[in-house]
């Protein structure tokens, strides 16, 4: 490239006051490491057991960039240049691309990329658990004609155990579209219906969670405030409660779980959630802040603080695992999204790894032969990874070497930006200098190209990582709604519960294996018996 000459490199150093020198690679294998990912990939066999338990783990906004950026992160927390590193999802046998444009929508929101999740079928914009009939406030078209079940609720039907997690709002798009069906996301308490004049019989999604979806287990999450009256003051942080209907949910909660003979507990804090023993337990209500819970670098970790994403995850499954049937847990990383939303990449990435502790720990408590683990993002974020940093450049830091690709501007760049976002200061003419700025604060906001309060979603394919029973039903590039349907395929419920006596022939199948060594075994036997009897006769 010839117009990189001496004299605008030195031009480009001396402005950006950071002609840093290469970063030394490690020595590696490449060799090796491409054999033995083939040798591996040669004895895989195929789980073809039906599931009885599934949990589904959603990292709201975990795009491929975000998975790709959280595991560099990871390595270098961790001491190593970090682009080698894998993340414990990414060690699953199974993967896939999932389409998330919704119905309506080339770029979805999250309440209807987790009602493809979760029901298997794609809706509109800002619809949780209806179909595509229904369109954003339309309370008239609330019917039981455009309501679908969700992988939740089939289990229930099943008689099998239910739960939630999140780290957002158990009133949230994502966890409410595992139980709820609204015309409207923002509809979490009745007081918004009021205040939009919406008419008709319509209920809100906190009040849906506690009267019609009593029967789920584990619930725990953030936003109090949903679920209480006005008349009510928060006792963590003096808010008020925000429902105008006089109804004390939680008072509700506890009453329909001693009506069905629950052993049951509402938690706040810490200090009550590290004394639940769940051999004592068989219901919990966990509202752990009035609105959504920490980030993960915030979060206070003492008595009157909350649970991790982590814990929260090990609590349910041991609750849940319980039932000898099996269960279903919805485990959401909600924090994601949001920290992108503000352009805070740095809390994005911790919110990763927190979700990823909550996979270790459910693999850990799991036996794979019969538990099915997804892992997926339900959209992506327009979240890059630029530049062309030597490999081992600080993942949150400035891309080294930036004389390569120099800013038209002789501005540095970080490594990791936003297409949109509030990161994009308006008010100055040009781009901000960040020379001399910590990039690497929990608080920097990443620049971003467009101006925007809110940065908005990323319209690209997700990844989704799969291990256990039919997990190699997860592959190649599928519509969203698709993992709906194995969900449902693999458990033998909802539209293929009359399939649970089918027998899945494949010769790569670990059962299919086991089943012609049990067969030839079966032929020696009566091989031998039969010699024995011919030697009786004479």
């Amino acid at each position: 490239m010839a117009y990189r000459t001496l004299t605008s490199f030195l031009l480009v150093c001396v402005s950006y006051s950071l002609c840093q020198g290469r970063i030394e690679p490690p020595e590696t294998d490449w060799d090796k490491l491409a054999t033995d990912s083939l040798q591996k990939a040669l004895k895989q066999t195929y789980n073809t057991n039906l599931a009885k338990n599934i949990i589904l783990f959603i990292g709201d906004g975990m795009g491929v960039s975000t998975v790709t950026a959280g595991r560099i992160y990871k390595g270098q927390k961790q001491g190593h240049p970090g682009e080698e590193t894998i993340l414990k999802f990414e060690e699953f046998p199974h993967v896939a691309l999932s389409k998330t444009y919704g119905n309506d929508r080339q770029v979805p929101d999250s309440a209807q990329t987790a009602t493809a999740l979760m029901s298997g079928y794609k809706t509109n914009f800002y619809i949780v658990g209806f179909n595509d009939k229904v369109t954003e406030g339309d309370c008239s078209a609330e019917t039981e004609e455009n309501k679908l079940k969700s992988i939740l609720h089939h289990f229930n039907d099943a008689g099998r155990s239910t739960g939630v997690v999140t780290t957002a709002r158990l009133t949230h798009a994502t966890p409410a579209s595992s139980y709820a069906n609204s015309a409207n996301r923002d509809w979490e308490y009745d007081a918004i219906l009021k205040k939009t004049n919406v008419t008709g019989n319509c209920k809100d999604i906190a009040y849906q969670l506690v009267y019609d979806n009593s029967y789920i287990q584990v619930a725990m999450g953030g936003g109090r405030t949903r679920f209480l009256p006005n008349t009510t003051t928060d006792t963590e942080d003096g808010s008020k409660g925000k429902r105008t209907d006089g109804l004390n949910l939680v008072s509700e909660w506890q009453k329909k779980q001693n009506e069905k003979g629950r052993r049951n507990q509402y938690v706040t804090n810490k200090l009550e959630f590290d004394r639940i023993d769940p051999a004592t337990t068989d219901s919990v209500l966990g509202l752990f802040e009035s609105s959504h819970m920490q980030y993960e670098v915030d979060r206070n970790k003492a008595n009157d603080g909350e649970p991790s994403l982590e814990e929260m995850t090990e609590k349910a499954i041991k609750i849940l695992k319980k039932n000898t049937k099996g269960f279903f847990l919805l485990v959401e990383g909600g924090r994601i999204d949001h920290a992108h939303h503000d352009n805070t990449a740095k809390r994005a990435l911790e919110e990763v790894l927190t979700l990823e502790n909550a996979v270790r720990k459910a693999i850990e408590l799991t036996n794979q032969e019969e538990t099915l683990i997804i892992v997926t993002g339900d959209h992506s974020h327009v979240f890059s990874i630029g530049g062309y940093p030597y490999r081992g450049n600080d993942i949150l830091g400035l891309a080294n070497p930036l004389w390569y690709e120099p800013s038209l501007d002789k501005l540095p760049y970080t490594t990791l930006s936003y297409g949109n976002g509030p990161g994009m200061n308006y008010t100055i003419v040009g781009r901000e200098n960040i020379t001399g700025v910590d990039t690497t604060s929990d608080n920097y906001v990443q620049q971003s190209a467009v101006p925007v309060a809110s940065e908005s979603h990323g319209g690209e394919d997700v990844p989704i990582f799969a291990i256990g029973p039919m997990s190699h039903l997860i592959h190649g590039v599928q519509e969203q709604h698709y993992v709906g349907h194995v969900m449902q395929f693999a458990a033998c419920v909802g539209k293929y519960s009359k399939n649970c006596d089918r027998i899945v022939t494949n010769p790569h199948s670990a059962s299919s294996a086991n089943e012609i060594q049990f067969s030839f075994l079966r032929v020696i036997m009566y091989g031998i018996l039969g010699v024995l009897h011919v030697m009786l006769i004479f």
